[in-house]
Parts: C-alpha cells; sequence; structure tokens
C-alpha cells in the first residue's frame, strides 16, 4: 500500500510539474527592457515594413473590421480558432504588452499570463527575426496602429483538446530555438533572402508538408522536405525548390521576383491563399528583398525522384481539340466550350495575363485540389499597386455538374504532356460541399 501511494503521489508531482512547464510566462531578450528609449518615425515605418513582409494584417483582420482588430475565423480538423485583436487597444488588444511581453508572443508563441498559442501563429517561423525586427514591429503596433475596441472570440475546439498548456511540449518537439544565423559560405543577398523566407514571410506554414501533429516537417534548407510542396486548406501549394514539374525548375530569378511583384508571370498568376499573400504583403516588399528571395529559392535543389520525369511539350492534344475528334474524346467538348477561348487549345494561355495550363504545377502535381477549386470557385481578385485586375477565373460550380468538371480537369490533366492524371466526380463533390466561390471584391487590407 506505501509503494502505491508513493508511486501516486509521484505521478501527481509529475503532472504537477509538467502543468507548471506549460503555463510558465518563459524568459524574454527583452526582460531587462524599460520601454523607456524614444520612438522615431523611422522605427515605426521599419515596423510597418515588417508587418507586411510577415503579413499580419491578413490573419489578424476582416475586410469588415478595422486593421488588426481580429475576428477571421481559421478552421482546424477539431473545430475554429479565431485570430486575436492585436491593436494596441488597452482591454481587447495588446496595449497592456510590454516590448518582452510582445516579443514572447511573436517568437515564443506565449502571452504574459502563460497562455500558449495555437500554431495557427507562425511563431517557429518567426522565432528566427532579429532583435531589431521585433523591436520595430513592437513600435509600430504601439504607435502606428490606432487601438480598436474589439472582444476577441473563444475557439469552439472542445474540451479536453481546446488546453493550451500541452502545447509547450509540441514547442520543444516541433520548432527551433534561435534567431536566424547567416550562413557564412552564402553571399549577403542569399543570406537576405533565407531571413525572409524562414523568417517574417513564413513561407513554409502553407508550401511545406505537415507532420501527424500538423507541424511543418522542415522549417529550413537543412531539409530537402522545406518547401517541397503541401495541401492544405482546399489547394495544393507547389513547391519553392528546383523542381522542374511541381515547383521553380523552369522559373527564373526574375520570373520569381516578378511574381511576387505583379502576382503573374508567364508561368503562373497566384490563386488560392496566395492571392492574399500577394495583394496583402509581397508587392509591398522592396525589388531588393524581392530579387534576395528570388536569389535564396532559387538555390534550393528539387527532388526528380519525388518530382518525376521533366514535363515535355506535347502538341498532339490539338487534334484531340479539332471539331471532327473533340465529341469523341472525355472533356475535350467541355474544354473547348469553357476554356479555350483564354486558355487556347494549345494550353499555353495568353502571356502573364491568362495563365498556361499545359505543364503548370497544378496540372502535374499529384493531388488534383487545385484543379478543382479553381473550376469550382475562380480566383479572388488580384490587386496591383491598387489596380485590380482585368482577368479573373471564372467559378463553375453553377455551369458544370461535378461529373462534367472531372471530366474537363482530367482532360486537361492528361493533355498537352501533363501527367497529373483524371479526376473522379468524388473528389469534385467533397470539395464542392467544402468551399466557397472567390469573391470578385477588390480586397487589399488596410494598415493604417
Amino acid at each position: 500500500m506505501k509503494k502505491f501511494l508513493i508511486v501516486i503521489l509521484a505521478l501527481i508531482i509529475i503532472a504537477l510539474l509538467m502543468v507548471w512547464h506549460g503555463t510558465r510566462v518563459p524568459s524574454s531578450a527583452f526582460d531587462n527592457s524599460k520601454n523607456e528609449n524614444p520612438v522615431s518615425d523611422a522605427l515605426i515605418h521599419q515596423g510597418e515594413y515588417v508587418a507586411r513582409a510577415a503579413d499580419c494584417v491578413a490573419c489578424h483582420s476582416t475586410p469588415e473590421s478595422e486593421p488588426f482588430a481580429g475576428g477571421l475565423e481559421m478552421a482546424t480538423p477539431l473545430g475554429s480558432i479565431f485570430a486575436t485583436n492585436i491593436t494596441p487597444d488597452k482591454t481587447t488588444g495588446i496595449g497592456r504588452y510590454s516590448l518582452a511581453d510582445f516579443e514572447r508572443a511573436v517568437r515564443q508563441g506565449v502571452t504574459p499570463d502563460g497562455k500558449r498559442l495555437y500554431p495557427a501563429m507562425p511563431y517557429p517561423s518567426y522565432e528566427k527575426m532579429t532583435d531589431a525586427d521585433i523591436e520595430a514591429l513592437y513600435a509600430y503596433f504601439m504607435r502606428g496602429v490606432e487601438p480598436v475596441m474589439q472582444e476577441n472570440k473563444d475557439s469552439t475546439i472542445p474540451w479536453p483538446m481546446n488546453m493550451r498548456w500541452p502545447l509547450a511540449y509540441w514547442n520543444v518537439l516541433f520548432t527551433e530555438d534561435g534567431v536566424y544565423q547567416p550562413d557564412t559560405s552564402k553571399d549577403e543577398l542569399w543570406n537576405r533572402g533565407a531571413y525572409l523566407v524562414q523568417g517574417a514571410g513564413h513561407c513554409g506554414s502553407c508550401h511545406t508538408e505537415r507532420g501527424f501533429a500538423m507541424q511543418e516537417k522542415a522549417l529550413s534548407d537543412a531539409s530537402g522536405k522545406y518547401l517541397s510542396g503541401a495541401t492544405l486548406d482546399g489547394w495544393y501549394a507547389p513547391s519553392l525548390r528546383d523542381d522542374h514539374n511541381t515547383g521553380l525548375g523552369r522559373w527564373s530569378e526574375a520570373d520569381i521576383a516578378q511574381f511576387l511583384k505583379e502576382g503573374r508571370n508567364e508561368h503562373a498568376v497566384v490563386y488560392g491563399s496566395m492571392t492574399d499573400a500577394y495583394n496583402n504583403s509581397t508587392q509591398f516588399l522592396s525589388d531588393e528583398d524581392l530579387k534576395a528571395i528570388a536569389h535564396y529559392l532559387k538555390s534550393l535543389p528539387g527532388d526528380p525522384q519525388r518530382d518525376g520525369a521533366p514535363w515535355s511539350y506535347d502538341a498532339t492534344t490539338a487534334d484531340k481539340l479539332a471539331v471532327n475528334n473533340r465529341a469523341s474524346v472525355a472533356g475535350a467538348q467541355i474544354y473547348y466550350d469553357h476554356c479555350s477561348a483564354c486558355h487556347g487549345n494549345d494550353g499555353l494561355g495568353k502571356g502573364k495575363w491568362i495563365p498556361p495550363l499545359a505543364g503548370s504545377a497544378s496540372s502535374l502535381a499529384p493531388t488534383p485540389v487545385s484543379s478543382i477549386n479553381a473550376t469550382l470557385n475562380g480566383s479572388g481578385r488580384v490587386v496591383t499597386a491598387g489596380v485590380p485586375d482585368s482577368y479573373r477565373m471564372p467559378p463553375y460550380r453553377k455551369q458544370l455538374k461535378d461529373e462534367e468538371i472531372a471530366e474537363v480537369l482530367s482532360f486537361i490533366r492528361t493533355a498537352w504532356g501533363n501527367t497529373g492524371g483524371t479526376v473522379t466526380a468524388e473528389e469534385v463533390a467533397h470539395l464542392r460541399a467544402d468551399t466557397d466561390p472567390a469573391s470578385s471584391d477588390v480586397i487589399v487590407l488596410q494598415m493604417r
């Protein structure tokens, strides 16, 4: 009996220690800062730039709300969570945060009262941001953002999955400690690009595959899994490595920079969640930073074993679309009626204005989710320098049945040398039920 009680007591102590560790407030690099230094306009503007690079506004705002007031719903397999108010309001926002509090939230995912943030907040990436960028970001949110009194919404994740303290152990397992350390074997441009991609830009949040615990399988280029493509929220985020088919293998550094600056190039147009990232973040970055990002991404080797044999154009598809043939080829007539006017019988699109379907990452990807989603729901508006695009993929969910969409996409994903494979009506039906048409509104979230 005595041994049993000792075991029970030991287990209780261990449990209490685990909870204590999960709820304690960790130390911060700014614990000794008294926030007494004057804040210059230059520092505020630097912080505004960092906020754009980190795309804070996209998650912490809605088209209907004031900037950074929160409220955006994020669906998870367990329930919904809602972005919080990060304006300097002292009641519902972060107005009472010290610099140390702010750093702990951004880089460590911990609130001043010890509550752990869900990793939907990309603090595993933000952890790599420099002290200087954190200080600038803090100055911007405290002095450059208008306070908004708006209550935060509770998540709908049920107990016990909504307990936050176990996330401390998630962090131990799946995050990397420390600010980004430059690679001395690389030049300054490469290191700047790596810092932006791995840190504030948090590109891996979408473009890196996730594991069983929803962790990114890699947080840096130390692993070949980093930025190798992933499926997220009904879209396929393509590889950002030098993969010929599903990545940037056929893109030059200039192509990448143009895509991030203009939202389009001769290879692709932004779609899905990348539309928001472009509209609210990448187009605002300096040309030098875009050049750095492009330089870094082009240095990441592809994986031919994962990516498959390099795509090559097959011109014989045009024969299948000929007037005497297309009725006998599944999906060909639908393509001719609904798609060819823009994308062409050759599948090559119209330069940078209308993307090609021949050799596109979505047509070569192992999953058809992007092809299905874009066909069902169309694309969001691309807004460059405040001017909305003239060409937008329309939604076809009302015009075409599941079987028809499956047919035309099966045609596209096997035409012109594409190797993406066929699509089933069941796959279309699944995404039809889980998604909505893309908004045709011009949405660029304001930060001031």
